[in-house]
């Protein structure tokens, strides 16, 4: 086999459909494209080579491995919903971590000279957000706070080990992120979809909030995807850590976006606090410095966030339309 081969877990999910595009819109054919959909997902994608396997099963890895011979693997597929991995932690400690892990162990087996990216977190940082008084770098200590972020984070870092035995992992600790057609169960979307309802008059003028007052980095999906791809096309330097924030370096107080949101919707509406959005162990802050993305993979945030918020009311309005 010659030419590239780019394996994507969780193709089918929010940020999975973004790096497709990302990818065919950088020139690369469906041909060279394999992705990989969760047990029981429609088979909804029709680019690249669709596959099925559970990562959860060693054996299942390395047959895939073998059968597609990736140059480069895009790995997406987790339990991403802080509120179910806390629901269900041995789930997510088997999907975001022991699938990681053997994924890891499995490429350098099979396919031991292709870059493997993983999508981590910015919650990883978890109380390292209350500790430092700027923007964290890459070097900041992971101190995760909730299920989620723990799985992460340990996946980060055996990822990080294994990359000492030569596996070609890029880790990245993407902040948060959102853009069109995200699920509601996330912030930004779900204040889009409530927005939305209530211009259609599908929904009384109220809208049901959690903490308002949390400032959060978010950076556009859009340009998460970009970076994913810019590290599969970048030979990175052999003294590189191979870890990168991606993060606008900005962070905005939840109140302010939901205030841009209305203001773009040109409507009057009511806030109300939602006593079951409020989260625990919930950060005031977050904060990151993407200095070494730019630096090693030329990555900048493009997309300015409130062409951002636009693009995700349009999508909702879009949704309820059903012109979607």
């Amino acid at each position: 086999m010659t030419g590239r081969r780019i394996l994507i877990t969780g193709a089918n999910g929010f940020v999975g459909g973004y790096m497709i595009r990302e990818l065919v819109a950088a020139g690369y054919q469906h041909s060279e494209l394999h992705t990989l959909t969760v047990s029981g997902a429609e088979q909804s994608l029709r680019i690249g080579q669709a596959h099925r396997c559970d990562l959860r099963d060693s054996a299942s890895i390395h047959r895939l491995l073998q059968e597609v011979q990736p140059t480069g693997i895009v790995h997406l597929a987790a339990i991403a919903l802080p509120s179910q991995a806390k629901a269900d932690p041995s789930a997510a400690w088997a999907v975001n971590f022991e699938a990681v892990r053997q994924l890891g162990e499995a490429v350098l087996a099979c396919s031991p000279h292709a870059v493997l990216v993983f999508a981590g977190s910015s919650e990883s940082y978890g109380a390292s957000f209350n500790t430092v008084a700027g923007a964290v770098n890459e070097g900041t200590a992971l101190r995760p706070l909730t299920p989620y972020a723990a799985t992460k984070a340990a996946a980060d870092v055996a990822l990080g080990q294994m990359r000492n035995d030569g596996l070609n992992a890029v880790r990245f600790r993407a902040f948060n992120h959102t853009g069109p057609g995200q699920s509601p169960d996330y912030v930004v979307a779900s204040f889009a979809a409530q927005i939305a309802q209530i211009i259609a008059g599908d929904h009384p003028p109220v809208i049901r909030v959690g903490n308002l007052d949390a400032m959060r980095d978010f950076v556009d999906v859009r340009d998460v995807v970009r970076g994913y791809r810019l590290a599969l096309e970048t030979e990175l330097d052999p003294v590189s850590e191979g870890v990168f924030n991606l993060a606008s370096g900005t962070p905005r107080s939840i109140r302010s976006i939901l205030n841009t949101l209305i203001d773009i919707a040109g409507v009057d509406i009511a806030i109300e606090t939602d006593p079951a959005k409020l989260r625990k162990n919930d950060v005031p802050r977050t904060w990151g410095d993407a200095n070494r993305a730019r630096t090693e993979l030329g990555w900048v945030p493009y997309l300015a966030f409130e062409q951002t918020l636009v693009d995700t009311l349009s999508s909702a309005g879009a949704k309820i339309s059903g012109c979607t």
